[in-house]
């Protein structure tokens, strides 16, 4: 659906602000006032566009941010002087980068009303050469203050300016970042939106200590905090820093999403304002009641059902928080906190571990954005062999921890690890948040072993979690962000995981058995796969289907069955570089079984949107199906 854009984004007012002056005319002050409130105004507008259409986004912190913004806008107009690109490292905060795109003529406003809508090249994170106007890609939360000093480095001459928040400078890259631009009296300029708002809840709270401007400080940057939503204050700061030498930051405190009543303040800000929110607010501003316009913007349908599996779906990322909770309910209160640690960075109700903070508090630790130390807290814990840590994060990050993973098998420590998000299916945030390289998690030598897994449905992911949770060593559970069906068994009746069903550690599964071939899969493939491989034998093809929920291990007898049968063809959504397809191939030649081999995984960056993403990568049941055809012949 198309729509006008209501809010007029032409009215936007040029000008040009001297840091050599620090108090605003009051003709610049209204200007800006007026400046803020007009893209404040159109980020709630069409960010609830993202709420209509049911994929998700981000408000708050783009809303929050727009005073900074635009008094950037104003001293970019001295373009010999800056680096003119609003860099920022809260990909989250996209909708900044899309406004920015839409003034300078990039983007149709209109076309701000697809925002994380699938193929309409505006992503939850801002992505470099997908979309018109955008100057970077911002990456994962807290990375791209480091770029920036490379920025800086290369542009000795001119000043370089980093959007960054009190959620993202918990990373630890920000830490490194800073040495570093002191050590060179870099010319970064930090624009800190301190909100004290992340996911889970408010860093006051449960990250007692951490403060951002003695953070900052410490490491040697000047700093001055203000009052963001105060104007004299914000550029009094803004102007200080400019004319400072060297490295510097201005701490801007507000309440997350100032003015907003139904989010104002809370971490519900973070997310996407609801429209009924957004409506009230508009209303508020002047504006005329959208409610019609954003029932217009629907979610797109998935086409297509799967047979072979259930209706009925779970969400396997929130089912191990409660497979844990099955375990520890086992345990008085006293013998699990003495046994087990579960630590969260930030992500408690988007990875399972919040259903276990409200019933298992005993063994809880809220901590922050910080995935390498949360680890190796973890670890640490798990350092006794009698003790046993959890950690959970999503699966994008296991690429974060990999120096720390290996430290922790060094020194034989158990750690159960849940990275939700794996894959790519619904991964509106989409490329720099796709979990596709989560074998990377399996780096020891062979005198070594990790164990990785990754279960096809809730059943199976609560017999998993039973069977290895006080398993010794280190142990990868994998999850979607989208919930998946129940798989059946041949008869479409009856749970192929059901009450009497024990997971094997090591043991492939046969879901069904076939002469001309098999397909190999797991995890939210597997459903996809059976569709395809039942599809093919309603043609007279006998195919075979193998659910591998252990990645990394060969079953003998599995590998020599398959490989005996006329073709193999390996479905898996991880990249196809370093995917499950990418050793399977290796283990059937090293036992010199050659059948016609086949290997379908993630190729290509993301679509956006939500179930459209499988679809892009070309792993839907119809293209598995052509598959099959085609190795069958």
């Amino acid at each position: 659906m198309s729509a006008e854009f209501p809010i007029d984004l032409k009215s936007f007012k040029k000008f040009k602000l001297d840091p050599s002056k620090t108090t605003l005319s009051e003709q610049e002050k209204a200007d800006l006032k007026f400046n803020i409130q007009l893209l404040r105004d159109a980020i709630v507008y069409f960010t609830a566009s993202g709420a209509a259409r049911g994929v998700s986004g981000h408000t708050g912190g783009a809303y929050d941010t727009v005073p900074e913004v635009c008094i950037l806008l104003s001293l970019f107009e001295d373009t010999e002087k800056y680096v003119p690109i609003v860099f920022d490292e809260a990909g989250h905060r996209v909708a900044t980068q899309y406004i920015l795109s839409a003034l300078e003529g990039s983007l149709p406003a209109e076309h701000l009303l697809h925002y994380r809508e699938a193929n309409s090249k505006l992503p939850g994170h801002p992505e470099l050469g997908l979309t018109p106007g955008v100057k970077f890609s911002s990456g994962r939360l807290g990375h791209m203050w480091p770029l920036v000093n490379g920025v800086a480095l290369a542009n000795r001459g001119k000043t370089v300016f980093c959007l960054g928040s009190d959620g993202s400078q918990q990373e630890g890259n920000d830490a490194e970042a800073a040495r570093l631009a002191v050590a060179q009296n870099l010319n970064v300029k930090l624009l800190i939106d301190d909100n004290d708002v992340t996911i889970s809840g408010h860093p006051s709270e449960y990250l007692k200590g951490y403060d951002v401007t003695k953070t900052l400080e410490g490491h040697g940057l000047k700093v001055f905090t203000v009052q963001g939503e105060d104007i004299d204050a914000l550029w009094g700061g803004i102007s200080a820093i400019v004319n400072y030498d060297g490295p510097a930051a201005v701490i801007a405190k507000r309440v997350m999403a100032p003015g907003i009543a139904d989010i104002e303040g809370s971490s519900h800000g973070h997310d996407v304002i609801p429209v009924k929110s957004a409506v009230k607010y508009l209303l508020s501003r002047g504006y005329s009641d959208f409610s019609e316009t954003y029932a217009g913007f629907t979610a797109a349908p998935e086409p297509y059902l799967c047979i072979g599996s259930t209706k009925e779906r779970g969400a396997n990322r929130v089912v191990f928080g409660e497979a844990v909770n099955l375990v520890l309910d086992g345990l008085s209160k006293e013998e699990a906190a003495k046994k087990v640690m579960v630590i969260d960075s930030d992500l408690e109700g988007s990875t399972g571990l919040k259903v276990i903070h409200q019933k298992h508090p005993e063994v809880f630790i809220p901590s922050g954005i910080m995935e390498r130390g949360n680890f190796s807290a973890a670890a640490g814990f798990g350092f006794d062999p009698e003790k046993f840590g959890v950690f959970s994060t999503f699966s994008a990050f296991l690429e974060m921890v990999i120096s720390e993973v290996t430290m922790a098998r060094l020194n034989n420590c158990n750690v159960l690890c849940h990275f939700s998000h794996s894959g790519v299916d619904e991964m509106a945030d989409n490329t720099c948040h796709f979990g596709i390289n989560s074998l990377f998690a399996d780096n020891g030598l062979e005198d070594t072993h990790s164990f990785l897994y990754f279960p096809a449905d809730p059943a199976q992911m609560v017999a998993v979690i039973k069977r290895v949770f006080f398993e010794r060593g280190l142990r990868f559970v994998f999850s979607t962000r989208s919930k998946v069906p129940y798989i059946l068994k041949e008869d479409g009746k009856t749970k192929f995981f059901d009450e009497a069903y024990e997971f094997v550690p090591g043991k492939d599964e046969t879901i069904v058995e076939g002469k001309a071939g098999y397909v190999v899969s797991f995890g939210e493939m597997l459903y996809r796969s059976y569709d395809a491989v039942l599809r093919a034998r309603q043609l007279g093809l006998d195919v075979g289907l193998i659910n591998k929920p252990s990645l990394n291990v060969v079953d003998e007898q599995t590998l020599r069955k398959i490989g005996t049968s006329p073709f193999v063809l390996v479905v898996e959504s991880f990249n196809q570089k370093t995917g499950l397809g990418s050793k399977l191939g290796t283990w059937l030649l090293e036992r010199q079984l050659t059948p016609r081999y086949g290997y379908m995984g993630t190729t290509r960056e993301g679509s956006g949107g939500l179930w459209e993403q499988i679809p892009h990568q070309g792993l839907d049941p119809q293209a598995i199906l052509l598959k099959i055809k085609q190795l069958s012949h």
